[in-house]
């Protein structure tokens, strides 16, 4: 998988990518992340990006044209499976979504910032838009790090026990079952016996009867979906 990242601000994004699972997914040639200063698609000396709102009204809006520049210039050296807009009024990210993206080819994310982009930008070049949740960020760039690290843990051969992220919270509208380590028995704290059993159809029995439970008294509504 390919995954190109245009941002104003691009030194927000590398540490994350230079870590843990993403940058280990990077390693093993799993996942190419490219990071592109939407500035360098600018012909003035101020490389401005920005500009005041037609109409009157607070706040500077990202221009169309290095945002054209910069997309062309990618799809003209590949193919693209979706354009995203990280965006307070796209689709809230879920784990289907994550799934989904997970399976794809070739993604570009655009990062939003100071007030938003040129509509023009979201009706001829966005296929795709997707929120972190009901609040507002600065700018895209940790809603498109949170994007990118549950997509990227998704792809096979980046976890190292495949099966991991097929049993995280909301993979099957569950939340996960509680988890447990050694000791066994921590200053009168014991692990529930039916774990140290060995009985694993049983086990698994009890995770599924928790994971239920977990869920209709902490997110009902991941129930009715």
């Amino acid at each position: 998988m390919r995954i190109d990242i245009i941002t104003v601000v691009p030194d927000i994004l590398k540490s994350p990518f230079e870590a843990s699972i993403m940058k280990r997914s990077i390693e093993k040639g799993l996942v190419d992340v490219q990071l592109h200063n939407l500035r360098d698609y600018t012909n003035d000396n101020y490389r401005q990006v920005d500009d005041y709102q037609f109409g009157g009204g607070a706040g500077m809006v990202m221009m169309i044209e290095p945002i054209d520049k910069c997309i062309s210039k990618l799809k003209s050296e590949r193919t693209y499976d979706e354009v995203i807009y990280m965006t307070p009024d796209g689709e809230t990210l879920n784990q289907s979504i994550s799934n989904q993206l997970s399976l794809k080819g070739n993604l570009i994310i655009l990062c939003g910032h100071y007030k938003g982009v040129d509509q023009r930008v979201r009706d001829q070049f966005i296929t795709k838009e997707i929120s972190v949740g009901d609040y507002v960020l600065s700018g895209g760039e940790l809603g498109a790090l949170i994007l990118c690290d549950a997509i990227i843990r998704l792809i096979p051969g980046v976890l190292g026990n495949e099966t991991s992220a097929l049993t995280d919270s909301f993979q099957d509208n569950l939340l996960a079952p509680p988890i447990y380590t050694r000791p066994a028995d921590y200053k009168g704290w014991k692990v529930p016996e039916i774990l140290t059993s060995g009985n694993f159809p049983k086990i698994e029995n009890w995770r599924e009867e928790q994971a239920y439970q977990r869920t209709k008294e902490r997110r009902p509504d991941l129930l009715d979906q």
